[in-house]
């Protein structure tokens, strides 16, 4: 029996009236909710009620910040090296289970599982590279001004993170939080997206398994408005790390700047790709098609806008419609297909609604448009990949995120028009630029108003080892992975040892 036969049997909750559930996580122990509410777990795909997971309250949150608390203060004083030790075993399994954890993370939020295989890979190669950082949690020596007096720096963990992540990459982007803040030295407590249970009790699991001492890694289920605003609240948390709408993360931000509490912060995007007359159009189709209609577009680094120079508009646009055309819609557990389903119902109508203005405000539909109902897609949420052409910059399809399968063509005569087009909008994640023109290629990687450029790639595939966030409302200035991660998770300490035997004064004494 196969790796997927053997995930599917296990999630065949109402087939054999075996619905699964999981526990909070606090303080090493699989513990209920002091609630006894449960929310059920879908399959977007098919419409299954894969198992259940705990609705959980303000309590469940005070104990797991209590068991941070206390684990964080051995933690912390365990040397780094021998912390990082706990995440090379966290890598290990990961690998181990990789496709297991890509079914199930299928399973219950859609993707395609080549993408889920993908996603998992890229929870390995972090925590391979923050187990490294465990060597290298570097802070600096400086000479100092004065005589007889040694001058450094050094990293020391914040406390207790507090962590919500989203449900369209829910095991990559909680790798992304939880790593770089244990191998600094800090607790974690976890809420995780609703739709996304499964993978996230199967993380933890991992987490446990691989020695993390108890108290550390604390998983509580439950909505934003109860667990999320508990976390933001609760004064003994000292940094909120969240990924998902701009909406939310604005509530956040203001509710934990009361409390003088840190916030990272990475919220949506209004990504472009822009194709010059000089691009290879084929390559650049690649890269929109990849771009606009992986994760059913629901990535905030997604492609949802194509800006394109008017000479080469015409014949872009017919490459692109026969390709959708060729797109195979249906389960992500479908080795052929290469487009899976939008998360749920409301996800669906919001993506219809923005489709319904779109053509409203006059934009030309080329292609898709409509929720798909034929056949086994009824059972599921599925959206046909939508392309509009003829959009204005002052459409609102043009400048808000749909979160769904849906791009739009965007003419221009010149890479400065691009420019300017490229940054009107409210967020600034991610851009890309085709073009074999490396004079112009170099301006756009200087000007594109956005964290992430791509030179002749989409807008999707960032890489663990570089920061990934962006400007203006995607994010609040702080970055994920990368070395960057570290400053969201850690204080700099400024340490002055004299060893003059006198009073010195600095700057007084210094002249």
């Amino acid at each position: 029996m196969n790796n997927h036969t053997v995930v599917n049997e296990r999630f065949k909750g109402n087939d054999r009236g075996d619905v699964k559930s999981y526990l909070n996580f606090i303080d090493g122990e699989w513990v209920p909710s002091v609630s006894g509410k449960f929310s059920t777990n879908v399959n977007p795909a098919t419409g299954e009620i894969l198992g259940k997971a705990p609705q959980s309250t303000k309590e469940d949150v005070d104990r797991a910040v209590l068991a941070a608390k206390k684990a964080q203060k051995s933690w912390r004083l365990v040397p780094a090296p021998e912390r990082a030790e706990v995440l090379y075993e966290v890598a290990r399994l990961l690998k181990e289970r990789k496709e297991e954890l890509a079914q199930i993370l299928t399973s219950e939020m859609g993707k395609v599982i080549s993408e889920a295989r993908g996603e998992v890979q890229e929870a390995i190669d972090m925590a391979y590279y923050m187990a490294g950082e465990g060597r290298r949690l570097f802070g600096d020596t400086v000479p100092s001004e004065l005589r007889n007096k040694f001058a450094m720096s050094v990293r020391v963990p914040v406390g207790i993170a507090g962590l919500i992540t989203p449900w369209n990459f829910p095991i990559a982007i909680a790798s992304w939080k939880s790593l770089p803040a244990l191998v600094a030295g800090n607790a974690v407590v976890w809420k995780p997206a609703s739709e996304t249970p499964f993978i996230a009790g199967e993380f933890v699991k991992i987490y446990q398994e691989a020695g993390l001492p108890k108290g550390l890694m604390n998983l509580v289920f439950g909505s934003g408005g109860v667990v999320g605003n508990a976390i933001v609240d609760h004064p003994d948390i000292d940094i909120i790390s969240f990924t998902g709408s701009n909406e939310v993360g604005r509530q956040i931000n203001e509710r934990a700047g009361r409390l003088l509490k840190r916030t990272s912060l990475e919220m949506g995007g209004k990504n472009a790709v822009t194709v010059l007359e000089d691009a290879d159009l084929d390559l650049a189709v690649d890269g929109i098609i990849w771009s606009a209609f992986g994760t059913s577009g629901q990535r905030c680094t997604a492609c949802s806008r194509v800006i394109v120079h008017e000479a080469v508009k015409e014949e872009l646009e017919q490459k692109l419609v026969k390709r959708i055309a060729e797109l195979k819609i249906g389960n992500g557990l479908d080795e052929e297909v290469n487009v899976g389903p939008v998360i749920n119902r409301s996800s669906l109508q919001k993506i219809d609604k923005y489709v319904k203005i779109g053509i409203k405000e006059g934009a030309k539909l080329l292609c898709g448009g409509k929720i798909l109902t034929d056949g086994e897609l009824e059972k599921g949420h599925y959206y046909a990949p939508t392309l509009f052409t003829d959009v204005k910059p002052s459409m609102t399809i043009a400048k808000e995120e749909i979160f769904g399968p849906v791009t739009s063509i965007i003419p221009v005569k010149s890479l400065e028009e691009a420019i300017e087009v490229n940054n009107s909008v409210e967020f600034g994640l991610s851009s890309s630029i085709f073009s074999r023109d490396v004079n112009r290629v170099f301006q756009a990687m200087r000007d594109f108003d956005t964290g992430i450029v791509y030179v002749n790639a989409g807008t999707t595939g960032a890489e663990i080892h570089l920061p990934f966030g962006g400007t203006k409302g995607t994010g609040n200035g702080h970055r994920d992975s990368g070395v960057a991660a570290l400053d969201v998770y850690t204080e700099w300490k400024s340490i002055y040892v004299d060893y003059s035997g006198k009073l010195q004064r600095a700057q007084i004494d210094n002249k």
